[in-house]
C-alpha cells in the first residue's frame, strides 16, 4: 500500500483500490464533473456514487472526458431503499447504468438494509452479477445480524460492506465479523463530516508528521485495512487527502485514535431507517 491506487482483492478475486473519492452531496453537472476530474487527474481510480445522489450523470461524463482507460476505473454506485425489491431493483439498475453511461459497473451496493425487501434485491444483485453486468455486488449499512441473514439464502456472497465509519464510530465487531466472513469494510463518512477536523489527540499526531487532522484519520483507516472514500469537491482537498503514502502511525497513535471511539452515528441508525 504505497499510493492512491494500492489495492485490496477482494473474496471474489476483484481489485478495489483502498482509497477512492465519494460525491455525496457533490451536485451533477460542473462541480461533480469537476470533483472527479481532478480526483482522476490526480492518480485516484475509484469514485463512489449511488442512485440517491443524483449525481450519476456528472460521474459518467468526468469518467469518459478522462484520459483513464475503463478498466483502469473502479467505479460503484447503489439501489436506493425506495427501488428495492426484485424487479425494481433491476429497473434501477438500468436507470443507473444508463446515467453513468457505462457498459459495466464495478461494484453494486444494496444501499441500506430494507426490512422486507433486503433478500430479493440481493437476487437482482446476483442477476445481475452472473450476467456479468456487475463484476461485485455488496452490501451498505449492514450491521452483523443483516449479514447473518442474508448469508443463510445468498447464492453470491457480499464482497463489500460500505458503513459510517470513523474515530467516533469505530465499528470493531462489525469489523472483526466481516474480517471472519471475507466482506471487505468500506467507511463512509470518514472524516464524520468535519467533526473531527479540530480534534486535539488528531491534531498532535498529525502536527508530528506535518499532516493535517484528515491526513490522519484516513492513515488510519488504511493501517486497519478499512477501504475509505473521503468526499471533496475542493481540489486542494482532493489532492492532500491521497497525500497519506509517505508516513505511517505508531501503534501507540492507532491506540490513541482508537480510544476516540464515542459509538457515536452521525447518519442513520441502520436498523430504523426504512425510507
Amino acid at each position: 500500500m504505497n499510493n492512491v491506487q494500492s489495492a485490496v482483492t477482494l473474496s471474489n478475486g476483484e481489485q478495489m483500490p483502498w482509497l477512492g473519492l465519494g460525491v455525496f452531496k457533490v451536485s451533477d453537472g460542473q462541480e461533480v464533473i469537476d470533483s472527479v476530474g481532478t480526483a482522476i487527474k490526480n492518480g485516484y481510480r475509484s469514485i463512489d456514487t449511488a442512485a440517491l445522489y443524483d449525481n450519476e450523470e456528472g460521474v459518467g461524463q468526468a469518467i469518459r472526458a478522462s484520459s483513464v482507460p475503463r478498466e483502469q476505473l473502479f467505479i460503484t454506485t447503489k439501489v436506493w431503499n425506495s427501488d428495492q425489491g426484485y424487479e425494481s431493483t433491476l429497473k434501477a439498475f438500468d436507470t443507473s447504468m444508463g446515467k453513468l453511461g457505462l457498459d459495466y459497473l464495478d461494484l453494486y451496493l444494496i444501499h441500506w438494509p430494507v426490512k422486507g425487501k433486503y433478500k430479493e434485491t440481493w437476487k437482482a444483485l446476483e442477476k445481475l452479477h452472473k450476467e456479468g453486468k456487475v463484476r461485485s455486488i455488496g452490501v451498505s449499512n449492514f450491521q452483523i445480524h443483516h449479514l447473518q441473514d442474508l448469508l443463510e439464502d445468498a447464492e453470491v456472497r457480499p464482497v463489500v460492506n460500505q458503513v459510517e465509519l470513523h474515530p467516533l464510530l469505530s465499528q470493531v465487531e462489525l469489523r472483526e465479523y466481516c474480517k471472519s466472513q471475507g466482506i471487505q469494510i468500506e467507511a463512509w463518512s470518514p472524516l464524520a463530516q468535519g467533526k473531527l477536523l479540530n480534534n486535539e489527540v488528531l491534531k498532535a499526531i498529525g502536527a508530528k508528521y506535518g499532516k493535517s487532522t484528515a491526513q490522519v484519520i484516513i492513515r488510519w483507516d488504511l493501517q486497519n485495512e478499512i477501504v475509505t472514500i473521503p468526499k471533496s469537491a475542493n481540489e486542494q482537498r482532493i489532492i492532500e487527502n491521497a497525500d497519506v503514502f509517505d508516513f505511517e502511525l505508531t501503534p501507540e497513535e492507532l491506540e490513541q485514535i482508537n480510544g476516540l471511539n464515542q459509538n457515536q452515528r452521525i447518519g442513520a441508525d441502520p436498523d430504523n431507517f426504512n425510507l
